[in-house]
């Protein structure tokens, strides 16, 4: 089976899509709406595995090396992080997880501690279940399963995206736009991660998220040129999506996320 492209309008920050306050908004896509997409480099094409069964494209797979011509690709989707500053370029996680995070091509400029401890629990960040996009935010991720220092307290802007792919739509530009547009973002600042689904083979429904040090970064990024060609290839590729605003709190005293619908104020700083 053909597996379908993951072009997604994510890492769209801005308020153009509506005026309802509500953390929730839904939307028929137009060429005037603000759209960033998904980067297709957050996908990794690898050889043939020693046993694809059961194994969801989230999961990391395990190959037989005496495989010398695979005849079909392995699908691999594990979360995108943005690249620490060069002065971090030690920065490793101490435990493995099990994944191996795909990280972007540019740096971001710079990252303060609380939000460096948080890009070091993102290196275990996956859905619960392969039928995220039908998940709420809360549950559609293992956010419990992500540790935090005792002592920090921050708060972080998160964007998702679901959407409906538009059926028989061509995603070559888009991809290339996309992949463009989030290293744009990368460089601009704020960008923590990025993680993408797939659309659903039957009702090409699907889920993407991204993580921002701020609100107001990831508000700066709408007007940046990459963007704005990627919101304009990205409107004639969805038949509609959804945009849910949250707020990533971390309170001092514990070790855990809690994840609320974004109302008002800074969400990050």
């Amino acid at each position: 089976m053909e597996i379908p492209s993951t072009s997604h309008p994510a890492l769209n920050f801005g308020e153009a899509f509506s005026s309802d306050p509500s953390p929730l908004s839904s939307v028929v896509p137009s060429p005037s709406l603000s759209l960033v997409s998904t980067p297709a480099s957050s996908v990794f094409g690898l050889p043939t595995e020693v046993d694809s069964v059961e194994r969801g494209p989230h999961d990391l797979p395990t190959f037989d090396q005496r495989v010398a011509q695979p005849t079909q690709p392995t699908l691999y989707l594990p979360p995108f992080l943005s690249s620490l500053p060069h002065t971090f370029s030690d920065h490793k996680p101490t435990v493995s997880t099990g994944l191996v995070p795909k990280t972007s091509k540019n740096c971001l400029p710079d990252i303060d501690p609380a939000s460096l401890s948080l890009h070091k629990a993102l290196h275990s960040f996956s859905p619960t279940t392969e039928d995220y996009a039908a998940m709420s935010y809360v549950n559609a991720f293992n956010w419990n399963d992500l540790e935090l220092p005792e002592d920090d307290e921050r708060e972080w802007y998160g964007i998702t995206f679901r959407s409906t792919r538009r059926q028989g739509s061509d995603s070559g530009p888009l991809d290339e736009a996309d992949r463009l547009a989030h290293e744009e973002a990368v460089q601009g600042g704020g960008l923590i991660l990025y993680w993408c689904g797939i659309p659903h083979p039957d009702t090409r429904r699907n889920l993407a998220t991204c993580i921002w040090q701020s609100r107001a970064l990831a508000l700066a990024s709408i007007s940046r040129p990459q963007h704005i060609r990627a919101m304009r290839l990205a409107a004639a590729s969805y038949e509609f999506y959804e945009l849910e605003r949250w707020t990533l709190r971390k309170r001092a005293g514990s070790t855990r996320l809690e994840i609320l619908p974004y109302d008002s104020g800074a969400a990050g700083s």
